[in-house]
């Protein structure tokens, strides 16, 4: 009985925050290594869009929704990218949700196609992040 409790007295000055925190990955490494793992046209775009966002939207937090990279602010999710080979579509989807601020009159886009990500997107891509962040 003593044993039980010195072996588990010493599990929690190892870890005192408890196991669940000893186990939770950084959330920014663990969308870098989720983009790692996507074949060479997604993990492309992936790397890509994840430079973006950090360079215009830095108050946004990378972490992991549903398998996917996602960007929050407050814990809340703001825009995510859809890899096309894990929904077996013939493109990505660079996407947005309800907290973003992109409100723009009684319509707006929520989602983009991905193929290629030239200058020119990087740029609309980057703009859009700035606003949905702000």
């Amino acid at each position: 009985m003593a044993e039980k409790r010195a072996t588990r007295q010493a599990g929690k000055t190892a870890n005192p925050a408890g196991k669940k925190a000893a186990k939770q990955p950084d959330d920014e490494a663990a969308v870098l290594a989720m983009i790692a793992e996507m074949p060479a046209p997604d993990r492309n775009l992936g790397e890509r869009l994840h430079a973006i966002i950090k360079a215009n939207a830095p108050a946004l937090s990378p972490k992991l929704w549903y398998g996917m990279p996602a960007y929050a602010r407050d814990g809340k999710i703001v825009c995510f990218f859809q890899s096309a080979q894990k929904f077996k579509t013939r493109y990505a989807t660079f996407g947005f949700m309800h907290e973003a601020n992109l409100d723009e009159g009684a319509m707006w886009p929520t989602a983009y196609a991905l193929k290629e990500l030239g200058s020119a997107e990087a740029a609309t891509i980057g703009a859009l992040v700035k606003k949905a962040a702000s």
